[in-house]
């Protein structure tokens, strides 16, 4: 008898991630309605958008913090909710807080943050973390000492960490303005980490409202919609995917 076919995609490819005629609500108002959009393996892509237009509910409802009021979210095809959650650990999302412990170091920030994640970890990634983000000689150092600049930067580390820890496997990287409060050399050491998640076959998909000159190649840009003109109740009207362009 033949072996029942999986339900997760195939390692260490990352399949394309799909939102397909995607509809979000604050409250009864609808955010963005029918808005459709393709993450595939080596892009890093742009989500752009005016305050309030949805970015960050929309970035919540790709990592599996929140539900869409309609539409779909696919992997590879298959709908996400049919998947075991395996996959999961594919994926790094940053949200607009740090979540790092305050009476931690920097290192044990990281190493606290890979458990939870399901990511086994050694000393020596964190520290290159810490490293490639320029803040490994803060290793030590308890997080509440530092500065807000220093802080994203150890939380962006959480990156470098699962790079290193899941290779080969690629990433899924959700990351929700990674560039604030960064100088110029946090942005450019961000913009390269960035760049080989991509050149590992793997996915980011970030929200920014400075202009990133570093990143190259350019990232593809995608604009979230207006918000439907009948933006209360249930779905109404014809859908309005967002626009897409090269930056």
């Amino acid at each position: 008898m033949p072996a029942p076919a999986s339900t997760s995609p195939a390692a260490p490819g990352l399949p394309s991630l799909q939102a397909i005629g995607l509809r979000c609500e604050r409250g009864e108002r609808a955010l963005f309605d029918g808005f459709d959009l393709t993450l595939a393996p080596g892009e890093v892509v742009w989500l752009r958008g005016a305050n309030g237009r949805g970015k960050t509910t929309l970035m919540r409802t790709l990592a599996g913090l929140g539900s869409a009021a309609a539409g779909k979210l696919r992997l590879g095809g298959q709908a996400v909710r049919g998947l075991d959650a395996g996959w999961r650990r594919q994926l790094v999302y940053l949200g607009h807080a740090n979540a790092l412990k305050d009476d931690l170091t920097a290192a044990e920030s990281l190493q606290f943050a890979a458990r939870l994640a399901g990511h086994a970890c050694t000393a020596a990634q964190v520290q290159a973390a810490l490293d490639d983000l320029g803040v490994g000689a803060l290793a030590r150092r308890v997080v509440r000492t530092m500065s807000q600049g220093q802080r994203r930067r150890v939380a962006l580390a959480r990156l470098a960490v699962a790079r290193a820890a899941l290779a080969p496997l690629p990433l899924l990287a959700l990351l929700d303005e990674p560039f604030d409060a960064l100088d110029d050399d946090g942005i450019a050491r961000l913009a390269r980490l960035l760049a080989g998640v991509a050149a590992d076959g793997g996915a980011v998909l970030f929200t920014s409202h400075q202009q990133i000159a570093p990143l190259q190649p350019p990232p593809r840009i995608v604009t979230l919609p207006e918000p439907p003109a009948r933006s209360f109740g249930r779905r109404a009207g014809e859908p309005a995917s967002g626009s897409t362009e090269r930056g």
